[in-house]
């Protein structure tokens, strides 16, 4: 099994983006009460502190990328309220905010990415959250990627099931293929979908697409709530708030969040991508999705996020590219 991937995935919003976007509206509509009262909203989310000395974060990245903040995001496939090591990352997405001009560019990186990750060499990026939490993960795409990664915010998955029930389910079109992996779904067009179903959906693998057209259901689902939201009152807002913040694990400050109110307006999202954009598959003890080559991704990345047309990649990004194409052939 392979596949090549030419061009990269332009299609709006991807999957948990959109719940941290819904996290800032929401917070935003009830700001004018108290300031008081707001932070003791945000003082329900799960803050963690990650040593910053220990995130691969280089001196060229930091000079070469000093105008943007890079936050990333992961969606994680636990079922409970678990959320360091020992869950994969089912959903990574880098948000690049530009400091100058406030545009946003969501990056999503493709969970079965074959990189390297310290202290277990080349293997599939979804599994570095696993290996050692938040700070392996952003260390892995710092490493990788030649980024300056020091903030996160990680959701679990289940808070999706329980945001789509307390909106009272959602309205999605169910192909025939993707039936048989719905319970309670039978027969293929528009159903109103539970959470349980929705999150099912959303997580489907096996079909045409794969993990890509995976990606797509996240982000269908996902649009699908945030059209919903806009339609509920004050009162249906808090109460979400207070159910969704509590699946929210960060690394972000209060202070920062509040630092983000005066400038948020001018928070301009002009484009989201999947990387790495060339891609092949190959089985070695799995299946993994090779970057033809790591070198020649990370570069276009950093020409096209972050307009860098004369980006060199880093000595270290070279290396594992090379360690890539020696146990995978792959050069192209």
């Amino acid at each position: 099994m392979s596949r090549k991937e030419n061009k990269p995935k332009r299609t709006g919003l991807k999957v948990f983006g959109i719940i941290v976007l819904i996290l800032i509206i929401l917070l935003i509509a009830i700001i004018g009460v108290t300031f008081a009262f707001v932070n003791s909203k945000i003082s329900k989310m799960q803050q963690v502190d990650i040593d910053e000395n220990e995130l691969s974060v280089s001196s060229q990245a930091e000079e070469n990328l000093q105008d943007y903040r890079n936050i990333a995001i992961f969606g994680i496939d636990s079922r409970e309220d678990t959320y360091d090591r020992g869950n994969r990352s089912d959903c990574i997405i880098i948000a690049r905010i530009n400091n100058k001009t406030k545009e946003v560019k969501l990056v999503s990186v493709y969970r079965d990415t074959y990189v390297n990750i310290e202290g277990h060499g080349l293997d599939k990026i979804t599994h570095a959250y696993s290996y050692g939490g938040a700070q392996l993960a952003i260390k892995t795409l710092n490493e990788n990627l030649d980024l300056n990664i020091k903030e996160f915010i990680t959701v679990n998955f289940d808070a999706v099931k329980e945001i789509v029930d307390y909106i009272g389910g959602i309205d999605m079109n169910i192909t025939s293929e993707e039936v048989s992996h719905i319970t309670g779904i039978s027969t293929a067009g528009t159903h109103t979908l539970t959470g349980e179903q929705a999150l099912q959906y959303a997580r489907i693998r096996y079909a045409t697409g794969g993990d890509y057209k995976r990606t797509e259901r996240m982000r269908n689902v996902l649009e699908a709530v945030a059209n919903k939201v806009k339609t509920m009152n004050i009162s249906q807002l808090n109460n979400l708030v207070d159910e969704l913040l509590p699946k929210v694990y960060t690394n972000i400050t209060a202070s920062d969040i509040f630092s983000l109110f005066p400038s948020i307006a001018s928070f301009n999202i002009t484009d989201s991508i999947g990387w790495p954009y060339d891609v092949k598959g190959i089985t070695l003890d799995r299946w993994y999705g090779v970057p033809t080559t790591l070198e020649s991704n990370v570069k276009q990345l950093h020409q096209e996020i972050f307009e860098d047309t004369n980006y060199e990649p880093s000595d270290r990004v070279k290396e594992i590219s090379n360690s890539i194409i020696e146990k995978t052939g792959y050069n192209n």
